[in-house]
């Protein structure tokens, strides 16, 4: 449709109107939304009020009185519901972010797999997919957990990986700096720094994969500064204590099990993406790579596999999502999610109504901040070159 002139004023005027009329049909649409969700809200609390059950979130600062196995900052029993909540998410964000990166890896690799023209490596590719992706979640963690907790070794028969990890029953305890929190702000800084050289450096030469360039700089350099506090102010080294192993930081049966389990699941359907998404690249971007004398293996990491990206990253926004809100199965094999204890929460105060609110706001919350992100990234990776 050719547009009138600027100056037409007639044209102007239709414009502002269906504007107008656009605004209006919207305000509409959210004055009934709001209608309707009041309407609800005072009608769920009538009825509550007429059945003398307790509502609201009072209840929040309440002691929550029971304890955490898991923590990863200082709780007690005495401590109010709020906190427990709290602890309950971070250790949902905690599996959930090992997860995503676990899974990416083991997704990218076996996506590049099933490109392989080697029959074996194709093949074991593609049984990995088959077997972890068909295999309902459910059935894999409680597989898993069977294995950590009935097949491995008691403590005092830990396997030990040279010295620097214990594997047995009660989990993976691994050597971890004696100043682990000066260990944690270094590796951040490093990250920071490195990964802000890295983007400006590939943006400068490269061009493309900025994104890439930095996390992986980053990464590196968070992994070499950890070390290096380590080596400075020395090594808390897990050993056997009687019948328990003590020192180092330790992994639960429970976190090992849900995290891979998580990434394992996950994976499958990652690497069909990849997979997907570089056989979707056009053929003669896969010939004129090959024209060039360029190896298959660097022809797929520097040609095809940044354009597969393309297409690979928002079914994978959808992933990461999916691998979020499957971490509420936590609670089958134990694992102090926020699920979890909301479940205790309930048993303890009976607001079934008000918890099971707060889990829906996290979980919406924590997957909008996904989208978010990954939209983000979807719109720099398709954006036309300059």
């Amino acid at each position: 449709m050719n547009r009138p002139p600027t100056g037409d004023a007639a044209w102007r005027a239709r414009q502002r109107a269906r504007r107008l009329r656009e605004w209006l049909l919207q305000g509409a649409i959210a004055v009934a939304v709001v209608l309707v969700l009041a309407w609800i809200a005072r009608n769920i609390s009538a009825n509550l009020e007429a059945r003398q059950i307790k509502s609201g979130f009072d209840f929040l600062r309440d002691p929550a009185g029971f304890n955490i196995g898991e923590l990863l900052f200082d709780y007690t029993a005495r401590d109010s519901y709020l906190r427990a909540f709290l602890v309950g998410m971070s250790n949902t964000l905690r599996v959930a972010l090992a997860g995503i990166v676990l899974a990416s890896l083991l997704g990218v690799t076996v996506g590049l797999m099933r490109l392989s023209q080697h029959p074996l490596v194709a093949w074991l590719g593609a049984a990995y997919v088959e077997v972890f992706r068909n295999i309902p979640l459910l059935i894999q963690l409680l597989a898993i957990y069977l294995l950590v907790t009935e097949l491995l070794p008691e403590a005092s028969d830990a396997i030990s990986i040279e010295g620097a990890a214990l594997l047995s029953k009660g989990g993976l305890q691994i050597a971890v700096p004696m100043e682990g929190v000066a260990a944690l702000l270094w590796a951040f800084a490093a990250f920071i720094v490195a990964g802000a050289v890295g983007w400006l450096l590939a943006r400068r030469w490269l061009d493309v994969g900025a994104g890439l360039v930095a996390l992986g700089s980053g990464a590196a350099a968070a992994i070499v500064a950890w070390l290096l506090v380590g080596v400075v102010t020395g090594w808390s080294k897990p050993a056997l204590d009687g019948f328990l192993i003590s020192g180092g930081a330790s992994l639960t049966p429970e976190f090992l099990a849900l995290w891979l389990g998580l990434s394992l699941f996950t994976s499958g359907s990652i690497a069909e993406l990849v997979r997907a998404g570089s056989q979707a690249v056009p053929i003669g971007q896969w010939n004129a790579a090959l024209a060039l004398g360029l190896p298959r293996s660097q022809a797929i990491a520097t040609v095809v596999f940044p354009q597969a990206l393309r297409l690979a990253i928002p079914p994978l926004a959808s992933q990461y999502m999916n691998l979020i809100k499957n971490s509420s199965l936590a609670v089958v094999i134990g694992y102090p999610d926020l699920v979890s204890i909301a479940n205790t929460s309930i048993n303890q105060n009976g607001q079934a109504l008000e918890v099971i609110v707060i889990i829906m706001a996290v979980y919406l919350t924590l997957n909008l901040v996904v989208a978010v992100i990954m939209g983000a990234i979807n719109a720099r990776v398709t954006r036309a070159p300059r």
